[in-house]
């Protein structure tokens, strides 16, 4: 296994949950939760890259390490690749990028999508899992992704994809076919650090504008990547107070043991 440094993107803005990042979780703020969840990886380094002193400072009560960046990046990817150069990381040093909402993230996933990165030779990994639920494939807020026969991705889409025809009559809806077999898309990302660079400088493309996904922007330049499947859904992230409520609940009961 090759070395990595987790990077996890943490901005004290929150458009459906307020200063999210610093959410007490069973007293501690959910980006610390987040590092020391990732840290169960065989990660040798776990960054915070913020936007906000409050978030550094929470960071480093607990021992985090931090790395300040600005308040003005379109999305955490970029955040990362000013990380990067901050951190002045080698271009081949492989990334892995936790998202800063994600404290009950599975280290072993973390660990094989890293893996993935490196042993496929690509610019870029990520990870997804199977789909068994009709109303979840057709929830734009699950991302669903489509492969190739080597398991890159071909489009990500939060619309049902692949659409299946004939299942979506008004007479077999609500029922997905034994032999589509779709996939949602997890937010977990693996890079080199001269990808994320790169990724910076690529212009938006109008697939990432349309559906909201940054990802679309490095296969509408011509790069492919990797996905890591599966077998099971990983714990669901946090972005509303109801989100909260249920992690809270998690760490309470993990704790009563």
């Amino acid at each position: 296994m090759s070395q990595f440094t987790v990077l996890i993107p943490a901005r004290l803005s929150s458009s459906r949950l307020p200063s999210k990042a610093l959410a007490d979780i069973h007293g501690k703020p959910m980006v610390v939760r987040v590092a020391e969840q990732a840290a169960k990886s065989r990660a040798e380094r776990i960054i915070v890259a913020t936007d906000h002193p409050d978030i550094q400072t929470a960071c480093r009560d607990f021992g985090i390490e931090t790395v300040m960046t600005a308040d003005t990046h379109e999305s955490g990817t970029t955040r990362l690749a000013e990380a990067v150069d901050i951190l002045g990381l080698a271009e081949d040093a492989v990334i892995v990028n936790v998202q800063g909402d994600e404290p009950l993230i599975d280290p072993e996933l973390i660990n094989r999508t890293a893996a993935l990165l490196v042993k496929n030779q690509v610019p870029m990994a990520t990870a997804a899992h199977p789909i068994d639920d009709w109303d979840e494939f057709l929830n734009p807020n699950c991302v669903k992704v489509v492969l190739n026969r080597e398991s890159n991705a071909l489009y990500f889409s939060r619309a049902p994809i692949p659409y299946p025809r004939d299942a979506m009559a008004a007479d077999k809806a609500g029922k997905l076919p034994e032999s589509l077999h779709p996939l949602r898309h997890i937010g977990l990302y693996a890079y080199r650090a001269g990808f994320l660079r790169q990724y910076a400088e690529m212009g938006v493309s109008p697939q990432e504008t349309a559906e909201s996904l940054e990802q679309l922007r490095v296969l509408w330049h011509g790069f492919p990547i990797a996905v890591e499947i599966t077998s099971t859904a990983p714990a669901a992230g946090v972005d509303t107070p109801e989100d909260l409520a249920r992690v809270r609940a998690v760490f309470e009961k993990m704790a009563g043991k």
